[in-house]
């Protein structure tokens, strides 16, 4: 591993009494902060490109940086220009969540047997348990978020499908400070996922803050907009951030930084399906 450091870095270093205390946190700081940047997670398209991906974390055949961990298994940043409808086909086990980041999207599903529309904002929760089978439709200029989460399959692959929607309106907003947050996951949410330890956020960022952040969680972070550094690492817009054993988070703002933030269990109760 080959660690570079910043101009910035070295003054903190030098300015410090404790010269190799202070070089130890910045090392322990770029171990604990993993970037990916958009042009090396995983890439996916259907329809002959009429919805196309970037994939922070995804399948085995897709290459990219990230590989399953925690109980994160899939997340896909999906969107389409001219709109197009992605076929019925299965699935079982997986807890299947998809966030509406801008548009609007049609799904239809083999529970319900019928169509069903949702806004930007908007929520879908598939437990797909014993199976269920599904169709997705991006309306033209709409994008999404799927993620795919782990319940423990051992478990999950015997209890029956749920299908479920939340509207924007579902989830509170928090101001505090400079920071904006609303739930969708945890806390004030009315949503219930049998994935342990799932917390899920949409941050907005005003200005340079501090958020304090628990050390023995995993946090993964899709930055929305915005451009800024997060503990003296540079960030921009589609870059994905996995945060593990740190206590604090350090933003230097040039611009409002829209964050999707999930919060999950470093090392799950059970074995999730890449260790089975």
């Amino acid at each position: 591993m080959t660690l570079n450091f910043s101009k910035e870095e070295f003054i903190l270093t030098k300015k410090s009494n404790g010269i190799f205390s202070t070089f130890k946190n910045i090392i322990k700081l770029k171990m604990s902060i993993q970037i990916s940047k958009k042009e090396e997670q995983a890439k996916g398209s259907f329809n002959h490109g009429e919805i196309i991906e970037n994939k922070p974390i995804g399948f085995p055949q897709d290459g990219g940086k990230v590989r399953p961990y925690s109980n994160l298994f899939y997340w896909a940043h999906a969107s389409s220009k001219t709109g197009s409808t992605i076929g019925l086909h299965p699935h079982k086990g997986f807890e299947i969540v998809s966030y509406v980041l801008r548009g609007t999207i049609g799904h239809y599903d083999t529970k319900t047997d019928k169509w069903w529309e949702l806004d930007q904002g908007s929520l879908q929760v598939i437990k797909s348990g014993n199976g269920i089978a599904h169709s997705e439709e991006l309306k033209a200029n709409s994008a999404i978020f799927q993620i795919w989460f782990d319940p423990n399959l051992t478990k999950s692959l015997y209890k029956e499908a749920e299908y479920k929607d939340y509207e924007a309106s579902s989830f509170k907003t928090v101001h505090k400070d400079q920071i904006s947050t609303t739930n969708i996951v945890g806390d004030s949410s009315p949503v219930d996922l049998d994935t342990e330890g799932i917390e899920m956020k949409v941050i907005f960022v005003k200005q340079d803050t501090n958020i304090s952040i628990n050390p023995a969680e995993t946090y993964s972070i899709y930055v929305l907009d915005g451009s800024f550094t997060l503990n003296l690492e540079k960030v921009e817009p589609d870059d994905f951030i996995i945060v593990n054993e740190l206590d604090i988070l350090n933003f230097g703002i040039k611009s409002l930084v829209k964050l999707f933030v999930i919060k999950s269990p470093k090392t799950p109760s059970y074995a999730t399906y890449p260790n089975t």
